[in-house]
């Protein structure tokens, strides 16, 4: 999870706007991704797994698994972040309830509902990230961990990743899995590429 924007001169308008299409292209892309059985990484990744696996929804299981992380966002991250990432992960856990009732897939190619769950991903979380937000809470513990050992964030969240996906691999379809690296892959690159400080200032 990148850090969020410290300082933006975003109105209410424009913050209320921007995290509802963030939390609205995530819930397009999450919605592709549990009709294709697929997985993701990071906070979502534990949600859909526990979600698959209990037979629980994923927006309940989601909302659940960020509870601890806002404590830690709040003290690592300020007031303004931790509100908006609350609002903008109970939005999304409310969303992905609704959606499917507006939208079914007759049918849907896992490679491309892959490619295509990563880029609204990674666009939603671009927005999100634009507006100080964000969709899931361990991004802040690898910056916890960043700050006390000096082991840097990325690679705690590559290597939680990576244990999740290698989980899967014993839980679920292999190929599944594949095509889910495939998503995770595109929503790396979208944000490792766009989410940029020195080429976006909020005006």
């Amino acid at each position: 999870m990148a850090e969020p924007i410290s300082e933006s001169t975003h109105s209410l308008i424009d913050d209320i706007q921007g995290l509802s299409l963030g939390v609205f292209l995530a819930g397009i892309g999450l919605h592709m991704l549990t009709t294709l059985g697929l997985i993701t990484g990071q906070t979502a990744g534990i949600a859909v797994v526990i979600s698959y696996l209990s037979g629980y929804s994923f927006g309940a299981v989601f909302f659940l698994v960020n509870l601890p992380f806002y404590i830690l966002a709040w003290r690592r991250l300020g007031k303004a972040f931790t509100i908006k990432s609350i609002i903008s992960v109970t939005a999304l856990s409310i969303l992905t309830e609704i959606i499917p009732l507006g939208i079914v897939f007759s049918h849907l190619d896992p490679l491309l509902g892959a490619v295509t769950f990563g880029a609204l991903t990674g666009v939603a979380l671009l927005v999100l990230f634009r507006h100080n937000g964000s969709l899931g809470g361990l991004g802040v513990v690898a910056l916890l961990i960043q700050d006390t050992t000096g082991f840097q964030a990325g690679w705690v969240q590559l290597i939680f990743d990576l244990c999740l996906f290698g989980l899967a691999f014993f839980l679920f379809d292999p190929m599944l899995v594949m095509y889910s690296l495939l998503g995770a892959v595109v929503i790396n690159l979208i944000i490792a590429i766009n989410h940029r400080r020195d080429r976006y200032v909020a005006r």
